[in-house]
C-alpha cells in the first residue's frame, strides 16, 4: 500500500508517540516512509543505481525484469503514486527474451537542462549455455516528461550494454560508457553520442567496471580507466587526455581501490558548480574530494575518512550531491558486535568527517504485502527483517541508489522487495550514538 503524502506527514508526527513495543528510541533510527515500486516492473525485486529527481519534482527510477524487459517508473511525491512512463521493449521495438533481452536500466539517470531524463538499457545474466554474443547491445534513451515521448538511439557497441550516460545539451551531445560485463576485466567504451543525428565517436576502451561520467564547469568529461588513471575529454580542443591521480599529495598506493588491477566499483558525483568531484570506492570506508579546476595532467584528491566510524566493513553503492552541495550516501556498515546495518550519511564542504544519521528503519511496515493468502513468504521479499522481535522493520542488504532533490527530502532504494525510501528533514534529525 502506498501512503499519500498527507498520511506520511501524520506518520512522521506520531513517531515519538508510537508504542515502545513497535519501535526503539527515535534517536537510534533514521526513519523512512517506504514506497513499493510496482511489482510488475521487476522479476526478482531488484534494481540498480537508476534514480534521479526531475525538474518537475518527480523521481525517475529504472527497473530490472530479467530475461524480459526493463521500465522507467515515475514517482510523484505529493501523491505517493508511481506509474510506468517508459517500456523499453515498446520504445526500442525489441521482442527478444532470455539473455538477448533488454533486462535492466542500470545507468544512473541524468537530467539535462531541458528537463529530459537520460538513461540506457543493459544486459542481464546469461543462463547456463547461453552465449554472451546473443545480446544485441544496449540502447541510450531520452524521456521528455513534458511530452511523454521517448527517443531511443542506435546500439553504440554490439553486444555491450549502457552503464552510464551524461548529457551536455549545450553542445547537443551526451557522453556514455558501455559494458560487456565480462570478468575479471571488462570492456567499457567511453563514447560521444550526437543527440541530433544519433552518430557516435568512440574515444577509448577504458576497461573499468561500473563507470560514471561527470562533466565539469568547462564542459570537460571524465571517465575512470583501469589501473587508476582518469580519461578527460575536452570538447573545446577535441582532445582526450589521460590524467594521473594523487591523494593527500601522494601517488596512489598499490593497494588503493582507486587503482585496483581488475578495477573496483567507484561511485562518482559532481558538485552543483561542477568544480568538485566526489568519489567513493565501494568497499573503502572513505570519501574522496577532487579539485577539477586545474589544467595539468594530474587530479588531486583529499581523503575524508571514515565514512562510518568504527566500521570494520563498508559497502557504498549510493552517492549523490544535493543542489545545496551536500553529499549524501547510503552505506551498508558492519560495526563491532553488531550485524550489518544500512545507514544514511551526509557531508558538507568544510566538515571534518561525514555525519551519520543512523541505521535505516521503516516507519510504515505494512507498505506492501510480504506473504501470500496462505501465509507463505512471497518470492524475493527477503530483503527486510526485524533483527529484534519488538524492533522496527529494517532493510537487510545494501542501499542501491540515493537521490537528494533538497536537504529536506532524500530518497534511497533497497532490494527484495524493490523499495523507494523517503526521508524527511534529515538536517535536523538526531544522529545515532
Amino acid at each position: 500500500m502506498v501512503l499519500p503524502a498527507s498520511r506520511n506527514m501524520i506518520l512522521y508526527a506520531l513517531l515519538p508517540y508510537l508504542a515502545a513495543s513497535e519501535v526503539q528510541s527515535a534517536e537510534t533510527w533514521c526513519w523512512s516512509v517506504a514506497h513499493r515500486i510496482p511489482r510488475q516492473t521487476t522479476s526478482e525485486e531488484s534494481g540498480y543505481f537508476s534514480l534521479v529527481a526531475g525538474q518537475d519534482g518527480k523521481l525517475y527510477i529504472g527497473t530490472a525484469k530479467y530475461q524480459e524487459n526493463a521500465y522507467l517508473v515515475e514517482f510523484t511525491p505529493a501523491s505517493g503514486r508511481m506509474k510506468i512512463v517508459v517500456d523499453v521493449n515498446q520504445v526500442t521495438g525489441s521482442r527478444a527474451r532470455d539473455f538477448a533481452s533488454q533486462s535492466k536500466i542500470h545507468t544512473r539517470n541524468q537530467v539535462g537542462r531541458s528537463g529530459k531524463i537520460y538513461f540506457g538499457s543493459k544486459q542481464g545474466y546469461p543462463r547456463k549455455k547461453e552465449a554472451r554474443d546473443v545480446y544485441p547491445g544496449g540502447y541510450p534513451m531520452v524521456y521528455d516528461p513534458r511530452t511523454g515521448k521517448t527517443r531511443s538511439y542506435p546500439i553504440p557497441i554490439p553486444h555491450q550494454g549502457i552503464i552510464s550516460i551524461t548529457p551536455d545539451e549545450s553542445r547537443n551531445i551526451a557522453y556514455l560508457s558501455t559494458c560487456n560485463d565480462e570478468r575479471p576485466v571488462e570492456s567499457t567504451h567511453f563514447m560521444i553520442l550526437n543527440l541530433q543525428d544519433g552518430s557516435y565517436r568512440d574515444l577509448m576502451d577504458c576497461r573499468h567496471m561500473y563507470a560514471f561520467i561527470v562533466i565539469d564547469d568547462r564542459g570537460r568529461a571524465y571517465h575512470p580507466v583501469l589501473g587508476g588513471k582518469i580519461a578527460r575529454y575536452d570538447p573545446a580542443r577535441q582532445q582526450l587526455e589521460l590524467l594521473t591521480q594523487q591523494v593527500d599529495g601522494s601517488p596512489l598506493t598499490a593497494g588503493s581501490l582507486l587503482a585496483a588491477p581488475q578495477s573496483h566499483p567507484i561511485n562518482w558525483e559532481i558538485s552543483p558548480d561542477r568544480k568538485t568531484l566526489y568519489a567513493v570506492a565501494m568497499n573503502d570506508n572513505a570519501l574522496y574530494r577532487y579539485d577539477l579546476t586545474g589544467n595539468d595532467q594530474q587530479l588531486s584528491a583529499t581523503r575524508i575518512a571514515p565514512l562510518v566510524s568504527k566500521a570494520s566493513k563498508t559497502d557504498c553503492r549510493a552517492l549523490c550531491v544535493s543542489p545545496t552541495g551536500t553529499v549524501w550516501a547510503g552505506v551498508a556498515a558492519t560495526l563491532p558486535s553488531q550485524p550489518q546495518q544500512l545507514r544514511i550519511l551526509s557531508y558538507r564542504p568544510g566538515d571534518r568527517v561525514p555525519r551519520d544519521h543512523g541505521p535505516m528503519a521503516i516507519s510504515n511496515p505494512k507498505y506492501t504485502v510480504f506473504q501470500d493468502r496462505q501465509g507463505k513468504p512471497l518470492p524475493h521479499h527477503h530483503g527486510v527483517h526485524r533483527p529484534q522481535p519488538k524492533g522496527p522493520l529494517v532493510p537487510r542488504y545494501v542501499v542501491m541508489a540515493i537521490c537528494a532533490p533538497s536537504d529536506e527530502r532524500v530518497y534511497a532504494t533497497t532490494l527484495y522487495p524493490f523499495t523507494l525510501h523517503e526521508f524527511r528533514d534529515l538536517r535536523s534529525a538526531p544522529t545515532s550514538p
